[in-house]
């Protein structure tokens, strides 16, 4: 149990402060209505609970949590620092951020504050230990929701403050002066340092920054976020110790390296928002679940979701009829133990005024408020699948070191190599196989697994390596890889580097292809064809076996994927993985868990079986095995048809 709530969670972000108090009795009444039993509250309350330094008004916030709690609702009770008050920003303006060219941004949104700021650090420790003191007891009490979305609005600050910081951290990592020039390679380009005082952050400057600087400026700023964030988690330990601890997740964010962001927090949450426009979105979304589950091995809590439009992209669509409901099952099939939104009554005013919620602008005689009631019910209907785990037979490789260091902003071979693409290409014919998929960071232990997809691993360790080596099952790792160490120099001999030996190849060079270019790829025995684009290598086996050969242009006969053993080196991004993909999952074993046409998902989770109709046609397929639909009630075998946009959840007959 994620929380102190037992079954699924459902509900979402509760901002009564927005609203006349006699509004407040009718919203928790419709909340039971609807079988809510879960808000987050307080999460931009910071002025309204600390009006004046040091004075803080709780009364509003105690009335509230009372009659949560009247009426059955649990609370993520926020610490309410995820903005700081105006006059903290006029008392102290150092705690706004800086911007990499010098300019200090304005209060007058949300999340503006430098992360390396002790003013801003000290009074949310002092704001976060008044909130545990004064609602360690309270029953409504479920969770502790520390800040909001790390790294949406702020991931960097480039003041001077976060200038020492900087150097305090490089300090630390490094040891002296020595061991940083030798790690960022200051030769070049005459950046010798000899004192620490004379590293600045990578502001902008006239040309390409140092990329090995950038690297650890990366890993600075998620660091930087992650200590304000244990400041707040540890006060709130100290005073209720029994209380789960969560920050939001982004999904796949760039920013922060959430492997370790997780390590540190009890429950794993994320805010999810898929595009309606976007028919491929519940793939994309899929795979940040799938990692959610992963980051700490088992369930996870969708914390945030939108009903149906969301206010900040250019054109927000409506998610049409039964769409929330699929999604919000999508999450539950990929180990979420509840479907929560931003957010609970729509705002009048605001940024966020056209954001959909639970409850519309136009009431409860609605469309959107019906498709409330129905998944309270099919939440309270699949209770029993809370906590059951996912087992997964295949691996996806994802590094933030090495996205940092891939996706550098300069001097790279081709910028068109984007991480969360090359994951994609992937993970959707795995998805669409209805094959089950973990992500694992690199240098994790990977024996649990048949096959495991490195997509890419541009910075590879040693040690990393090492862990690859020694898993048992199937590998195939993707092209640009090992290229780098930690410190972002080339490792002697060119790629794969320390891979070199398990996949028996090396890259000569590096061979991006100009945009809208197909390089033709033929595979050996049968003549199968396919193309590449993007990305090619020339590569040269040592003791590999070519798989397959560029056909055509300048590396025309050059081998294009090889393999040594159970290893796959694939040196160019194929328009198309399936057949290869196909040929790997037969070798190691691994099944998909029912087979399904396309635009169907079918997911397992423990003893049940989701399959989810994400097409706007009938799909008709034959069950796996028997069981019951839990959300019709209905007992199901053989061939069976899902209506558009709509779902089945079976629990299982016997031992499947």
């Amino acid at each position: 149990m994620l929380t102190r709530v037992p079954g699924l969670l459902f509900g979402g972000d509760y901002n009564p402060e927005q609203w006349p108090e006699e509004v407040w009795a009718e919203d928790v009444r419709l909340m039971a209505e609807a079988g809510v039993n879960l808000v987050t509250v307080a999460v931009f309350s910071w002025s309204r609970l600390e009006p004046r330094p040091g004075g803080f008004d709780f009364g509003w916030l105690d009335r509230v949590l009372d009659l949560l709690h009247e009426h059955g609702i649990a609370a993520d009770l926020a610490t309410a620092t995820a903005t700081p008050p105006p006059w903290l920003v006029r008392e102290h303006p150092e705690v706004m951020p800086v911007d990499s060219s010098g300019t200090r941004l304005e209060f007058g949104s949300r999340q503006g504050y430098c992360p390396s700021s002790p003013v801003f650090r000290e009074h949310t420790v002092r704001l976060a230990r008044a909130m545990a003191t004064r609602y360690s007891s309270h029953p409504a009490l479920a969770m502790w929701h520390v800040g909001n979305e790390y790294a949406d609005h702020t991931l960097e600050c480039f003041c001077p403050v976060s200038a020492a910081h900087f150097r305090r951290w490089l300090r630390e990592r490094y040891g002296d002066v020595d061991g940083l020039n030798a790690a960022w390679g200051t030769s070049c380009w005459g950046q010798h340092y000899t004192g620490f005082e004379q590293v600045e952050p990578p502001r902008r400057a006239p040309g390409p920054v140092n990329p090995a600087q950038v690297l650890d400026w990366r890993r600075f700023c998620s660091d930087a976020l992650l200590e304000c964030f244990l400041l707040e988690r540890d006060a709130l330990r100290e005073i209720t110790p029994d209380v789960p601890v969560t920050t939001n997740f982004m999904s796949i964010l760039h920013g922060l390296d959430y492997w370790k962001w997780a390590a540190e927090e009890d429950v794993v949450s994320d805010d999810a928002y898929p595009d309606p426009a976007d028919p491929d979105a519940h793939v994309a979304v899929a795979l940040s679940y799938d990692l959610m589950r992963s980051l700490k091995g088992g369930p996870w809590l969708l914390l945030e979701s939108a009903p149906s439009a969301v206010s900040w992209r250019e054109v927000n669509l409506p998610k049409p009829p039964g769409v929330m409901r699929l999604h919000s099952l999508q999450a539950l099939a990929h180990g979420s133990d509840g479907a929560m939104f931003f957010q609970w009554r729509q705002a009048r005013y605001g940024p966020e005024k056209f954001h959909s919620a639970l409850l519309p602008h136009a009431g409860t005689d609605t469309r959107g408020w019906r498709e409330t009631l129905e998944l309270g019910r099919d939440l309270r209907a699949l209770g029993e699948i809370a906590g059951t785990p996912t087992a997964a037979e295949v691996a996806l490789v994802l590094g933030w070191d090495s996205w940092w260091g891939l996706e550098a902003p300069e001097s790279m071979p081709s910028d068109r190599l984007k991480l969360k693409r090359l994951l994609l290409d992937w993970y959707a014919p795995l998805h669409a196989r209805g094959v089950a998929v973990d992500l694992a960071p690199p240098g994790r232990d990977l024996s649990g697994y048949r096959l495991v997809i490195v997509p890419n691993l541009y910075l590879c360790t040693e040690e990393q390596a090492a862990a690859l080596a020694s898993a048992p099952g199937r590998l195939i790792v993707g092209p640009f890889s090992g290229v780098v160490d930690a410190a972002d120099q080339v490792h002697p001999g060119s790629a794969p580097g320390p891979l070199r030996e398990l996949l028996g190849v090396r890259v000569e060079e590096f061979w991006p292809l100009p945009d809208g270019a197909r390089q033709p790829v033929r595979f050996t025995g049968g003549g199968r064809t396919g193309s590449a684009s993007t990305w090619a290598e020339w590569i040269s086996p040592l003791d590999a076996e070519p798989l397959a050969h560029y056909a055509g242009g300048d590396l025309d006969g050059r081998p294009a994927i090889v393999r040594r053993g159970r290893a796959t080196y694939v040196s160019c991004l194929l328009d198309d993985v399936t057949a290869l993909l196909d040929a790997e999952l037969a070798e190691a074993g691994v099944r998909p868990v029912a087979e399904v046409p396309a635009g169907v998902e079918a997911t397992r989770r423990g003893a049940y079986l989701f399959l989810l109709n994400h097409t706007t046609a009938p799909a008709r397929l034959t069950l796996p095995c028997p069981g019951a639909d839990l959300l019709t009630g209905r007992r199901l075998r053989g061939e069976i048809e899902i209506a558009p946009r709509d779902a089945v959840v079976l629990r299982i007959e016997g031992d499947q």
